[in-house]
């Protein structure tokens, strides 16, 4: 990329790449990758849907890889629970990126979705799975759970784990650390997955320039929010008021494409 590519970048977008910066923060620091929250910067910025897609795929994809890392490093994943999840959600995530939609589709979509995930991140405190009475769930429910995620995931362009992890807490699915680390790799493997249905699609667009921008933005974040998680940084107030923004942007959405 030319300097002067980069700077005039920089200079007009400096706060679509500051909000990255701190959602990344933010998101990797309780092993989330931040897609509604980059979904609810980007759909204002007046990008093609397409592009706002596969961007928020790609900042998924680099800043849960990490995590997904640290977590098996960790031993943090029961993998016969783990892989029923995925081994539904990664094809409907992929069928759910192909699909050709309409914009006003994607945005009605996206509102519903962005307004879920504020509602999820406000009551995320009382979320919690007790740590001795998780239960052990069938091959079917737990492949349901992912293939209905998945094909959202797919259709939206986040990851999933927004919707997973109050689901997983609220049937008491596992502990916090493991359902954590399985909304984690969740979200890495839809996001693959939901990206490359894209890709296969004839109508993929995407801002190179910006994109690239925006990456090494979040890998930075990422990586800062991945070591202050548990050490210095208390994420609960910030996750109320980004839910707060969150549910704005999803209303400001609804209203414009339903009414």
């Amino acid at each position: 990329m030319e300097i002067s590519i980069l700077l005039n970048i920089l200079q007009n977008q400096w706060l679509i790449i500051s909000l990255f910066f701190l959602i990344a923060i933010l998101y990797s620091s309780v092993g989330f990758g931040g897609g509604s929250s980059y979904l609810a910067v980007l759909s204002i910025t007046g990008l093609a849907f397409t592009q706002i897609r596969s961007t928020a795929l790609l900042c998924n994809i680099v800043v849960v890889s990490s995590n997904v890392i640290l977590f098996i490093s960790r031993k943090e994943y029961e993998w016969k629970k783990v892989i029923p999840l995925v081994l539904f959600s990664i094809p409907m995530a992929f069928i759910g990126g192909y699909l050709k939609i309409s914009q006003t589709f994607f945005f009605i979509l996206l509102g519903i979705t962005l307004l879920f995930a504020a509602i999820s991140m406000w009551l995320s405190k009382r979320l919690k799975a007790h740590q001795n009475q998780h239960k052990t769930t069938s091959f079917l429910k737990n492949g349901s759970y992912g293939g209905i995620i998945g094909f959202i995931s797919g259709l939206v362009g986040i990851g999933g784990g927004i919707f997973l992890a109050p689901l997983l807490h609220l049937s008491n699915w596992d502990t916090s650390k493991r359902i954590a680390a399985t909304a984690s790799f969740f979200i890495l493997v839809n996001s693959i997955s939901g990206l490359i249905g894209q890709y296969t699609n004839p109508n993929f667009t995407i801002d190179r320039n910006l994109t690239s921008v925006l990456l090494v933005t979040v890998l930075i974040g990422g990586q800062i929010g991945s070591r202050m998680s548990n050490t210095f940084l208390n994420p609960i107030q910030l996750k109320k008021a980004t839910a707060i923004l969150i549910a704005f942007v999803s209303i400001r959405i609804l209203i414009k494409y339903l009414f």
